[in-house]
C-alpha cells in the first residue's frame, strides 16, 4: 500500500477527526461520533484511504 491522499485533503481529514473526537469529549455529541472519527484521522495521519484505494483514486 502507497499515500493516495493528497495534503489538502489529508489536513481536512485530521481536522474533522480531531474535532469530532473533541466534541464526544465534551460531550456536545453522541460517543460513537468520536470513535467514527478515528477513521478520518488515522487515514489522514497515514495518509492512505482505503475507499481511495478501491476505486482507484491516487493509484497510478
Amino acid at each position: 500500500m502507497f499515500p493516495n491522499v493528497g495534503t489538502a485533503d489529508r489536513i481536512v481529514r485530521i481536522l474533522i477527526g480531531v474535532v469530532m473526537i473533541l466534541l464526544a469529549l465534551f460531550s456536545k455529541v453522541p460517543a460513537w461520533v468520536g470513535w467514527l472519527g478515528l477513521v478520518p484521522l488515522i487515514t489522514g495521519l497515514i495518509r492512505m484511504c482505503p475507499v481511495y484505494w478501491m476505486m482507484g483514486i491516487g493509484r497510478d
